[in-house]
């Protein structure tokens, strides 16, 4: 191995290592103090639920870890939207778990809670899987309740799709664990069914000082909406637990006991892992975002066997495409190469940038897994279309559109790893979030924004100077260079995969090695859902 390899591979697992470290404190939630009042009232933390929960000798994922981090820090934080949400296995069937974090603000629903609930009521529909609510919230947070309450993906978006998955025969299955209240007492009664804790859990429109207030009446939460109310008096609910372990055991049960599901029919062979050792995926991958790197040698590192059918390899070589295996399953790889290559003509092309005949093969390969139901995974580190004179003649636009009709026509179930770049026109045309991947996560190293940090500084600085100019302000060398730092600062903090994270722009940072686990879990969820019309390009300039 050379120097810079091993320069590389110091960095990278660093920045793997400060991952881990920020995980650890965000899965702290409300922080100790907090988490022992939980269990002074007899609760387990939203976390410890679901490690109860879920099966102990299978993988899970969690979705949204860094959702609110550096948010609403004038109202004490938010560490993970307040809410837990992973894909994981419960009695050997694969779903998705809701749990409010009691811990955080009693569970109240900021604005990003709602967002990140809704993504894992998407996750749910998308795929076809049974969702399992533990729920234990004190219900919107006032002081910002117009950002949550009103709008078509605000909190009541959540009963909506509660009823649309009744619908499509999606199970769900609600255990009220602490409070349930006002609007979001609908959701365990939307539920296919909902159990309650003893003592603990309460669902009611109103609690007491509220019917107080309202209609003058005296009356405790345990005797307005608590478990024996629920369950012997109204009927809302349909089974009483003892404590927390006792109402997740029966989740266990009812889960162990739902039939089989139709398959879409993805291919999968017996999983093999990579010969080339994925751990060297540290040493490839470079310090700086600017810098060159062979995207096959990642490639090789991520699939079974490092085998890779490469489809057109001599032609539009900025892209790479062909087929593979991950874990077993079978998989359409598109994926910007970030070395300098040269075209059919002898002519240079810049790594990373999407250029004619690179987005004519992939549109053209995209249509290729479709028709074969292959999904499709997406690997970015892109910084754009080519641009000038050269390309516009040539009908960048024109080529550029095709690709992105279809990415946005596929009807395969789509996958993207954000490893680098994943700027501009860039992110769309690989299946940014915009174009619904299934699932969107990041690597230490990537970074989402319109372009570069450098490149955006240099165009907002020109126009902060000609502002500052027309106010007569003369501006020095010195004052140029100090504006460029500012913004070029702030800029790069925007383009953190922290700030993507924390935004629910990606599902999940993760360790690079977690990558073969992340699509196969996804491909397995997908499988659950048959793919139900075809696909088709629509109109295209040709």
């Amino acid at each position: 191995m050379d120097i810079q390899f091993n320069k590389n591979e110091d960095f990278n697992k660093l920045s793997v290592s400060d991952l881990h470290k920020r995980l650890a404190k965000v899965r702290k939630g409300g922080g100790e103090k907090s988490i022992q009042r939980l269990h002074d009232q007899g609760k387990l933390s939203a976390r410890e639920r679901i490690d109860y929960l879920l099966d102990k000798d299978r993988d899970f994922i969690e979705i949204g870890a860094f959702v609110g981090e550096g948010m609403y820090v004038e109202h004490g934080g938010c560490p993970s939207g307040g809410v837990v949400v992973v894909v994981g296995y419960v009695s050997g069937k694969q779903c998705v778990v809701v749990a409010n974090d009691a811990s955080v603000k009693a569970g109240a629903w900021f604005p990003i809670t709602g967002k990140k609930n809704l993504r894992a009521q998407e996750i749910a529909i998308e795929n076809r899987l049974p969702i399992i609510y533990l729920v234990d919230s004190a219900g919107v947070y006032l002081p910002m309740q117009d950002e949550i309450f009103p709008d078509k993906e605000h909190f009541g978006r959540i009963f909506r799709n509660n009823a649309v998955m009744s619908s499509m025969g999606i199970t769900q299955i609600a255990v009220v664990m602490g409070s349930c209240v006002a609007g979001g007492a609908y959701l365990p009664i939307m539920s296919d069914e909902a159990m309650i804790v003893d003592k603990t859990g309460s669902i009611f429109l109103a609690g007491s000082y509220l019917v107080k207030a309202a209609i003058g009446e005296d009356i405790d939460n345990e005797t307005l909406g608590g478990a024996t109310t629920h369950c012997e008096i109204s009927g809302v609910t349909d089974y009483k637990a003892k404590d927390d372990k006792d109402a997740l055991d029966r989740v266990k049960r009812t889960m162990s006991k739902i039939g089989d599901y139709e398959k879409a029919g993805f291919n999968r062979e017996t999983p093999q892992k990579p010969l080339k050792d994925p751990k060297e995926i540290y040493g490839i991958l470079p310090i700086s975002r600017t810098e060159q790197f062979d995207m096959k040698e990642i490639i090789l590192r991520l699939v079974d066997n490092s085998e890779f059918d490469e489809y057109k390899e001599g032609y539009g070589q900025t892209l790479i495409t062909g087929y593979a295996r991950i874990d077993g399953w079978a998989v359409g790889i598109v994926a910007n190469q970030r070395k300098v290559v040269k075209n059919k003509k002898g002519e240079l092309q810049f790594g990373g940038v999407i250029y004619s005949d690179s987005a004519d093969k992939a549109t053209r390969f995209i249509a290729n897994c479709n028709q074969k139901k292959i999904p499709l995974l997406f690997l970015q580190d892109v910084t754009g279309f080519m641009v000038g004179s050269k390309s516009e003649h040539g009908g960048i636009i024109k080529d550029g559109a095709k690709m992105v009709n279809a990415v946005g026509n596929s009807v395969v179930p789509k996958f993207t790893i954000v490893i680098g770049n994943s700027y501009g026109a860039g992110n769309y045309a690989m299946c940014g979030k915009a174009y619904d991947p299934r699932f969107i996560v990041s690597w230490p190293s990537g970074n989402i924004a319109v372009m570069g940090g450098a490149q955006a500084a240099k165009v907002l600085l020109q126009i902060e100077t000609a502002s500052l100019k027309k106010k007569g302000e003369e501006i020095s060398k010195e004052k140029e260079e100090e504006l460029f730092n500012q913004i070029k600062s702030k800029y790069d903090e925007q383009i953190s995969p922290y700030y993507a994270a924390a935004r629910l722009w990606t599902d999940a940072i993760i360790d690079p090695l977690e990558t073969r686990k992340w699509i196969s879990m996804g491909i397995e969820a997908a499988n659950h859902a048959p793919i139900e019309k075809s696909f088709s390009l629509g109109v295209l300039q040709v």
